[in-house]
């Protein structure tokens, strides 16, 4: 059996807590963009499998392979560090600094790759400008504009729901990284991913990084977004609220209930007594 338990599985996330704030920021920067780039790609097939198809649901589940590539790989997504690089913090072995260090080199870097991606799927979908924009292209285009202007439309109400939508999108984003330590399998670690990962992406929610690739994709192909209804209107209440849902909903809670216990001293002196 490769299942780990949920107590390992929480002494697995501290560990890597404590690799990543041990990063460099060159390393972060590299795997950062890596990972904002393939998330992109996925996007992009995503979409291309709901066109194609005509059902949405044919996206959602192709979606995951994005997150599966950067779990496995080792790389580098803000909205995991989220619930993954505080843990650290919470067991006296970093500082507030240092966490928030790392989010801002991973979070600048999962948007230059994002933003890189995006330039080069919009060459690749109108041939440099030269094809109309249809299709895929399209579709990024109207997500993009909804995203955007379609908050801002609804005043209040389009932020605070964009808000909600945030923290429900990474409390199931980050169980998909936490899943992903639930098995020492190759096969094992794909399926448990792909399951929560799944459910973000067909209930709709906002993904930070998700959109660093398709709002600013969708304005490049023609969408009519400006840069401060990018992040007014969806980038920063985004962020924000994927912070609340990965660090609450997923890092901290599993933390508080499967933390490691602290070594009990009147059972430590019961053992040594017994072994003597």
């Amino acid at each position: 059996m490769d299942y780990t338990k949920p107590a390992d599985v929480v002494a697995a996330m501290i560990d890597s807590s404590i690799k990543k704030l041990a990063l460099a920021p060159r390393d972060l920067l590299i795997r950062g963009a890596l990972s904002g780039a393939l998330l992109g790609a996925a996007t992009a097939l995503a979409f291309t499998g709901a066109v194609t198809t005509g059902q949405p649901i044919v996206g959602a589940l192709i979606f995951p392979v994005s997150l599966v590539m950067i779990v496995l790989l080792g790389l580098e997504l803000v909205t995991g560090s989220f619930a993954i690089v505080p843990l650290a913090r919470l067991e006296g072995r970093a500082s507030w600094g240092a966490v928030v260090a790392n989010w801002s080199w991973v979070f600048v870097a999962n948007l230059l790759g994002s933003v890189a991606f995006g330039v080069l799927i919009a060459i690749s979908f109108t041939n440099m400008g030269k094809a109309e924009v249809a299709g895929v292209a399209a579709r990024i285009v109207s997500v993009a504009e909804a995203k955007t202007i379609g908050n801002a439309t609804l005043g209040t109400a389009g932020m605070v729901s964009v808000f909600v939508k945030a923290i429900l999108c990474n409390w199931l984003v980050c169980l998909g990284v936490v899943m992903g330590l639930t098995s020492t399998s190759t096969v094992g670690k794909i399926t448990a991913i792909w399951l929560p990962i799944f459910l973000f992406f067909a209930l709709g929610f906002e993904h930070a990084v998700v959109n660093m690739f398709i709002i600013p994709t969708g304005m490049l192909l023609g969408a009519k977004v400006s840069v401060g209804d990018w992040w007014l209107w969806n980038q920063i209440p985004v962020t924000a609220g994927n912070l609340v849902g990965g660090f609450v909903f997923t890092g901290l809670a599993l933390y508080v209930t499967y933390k490691p216990a602290e070594p009990n001293v009147a059972t430590a002196s019961v053992v040594q007594a017994a072994a003597e």
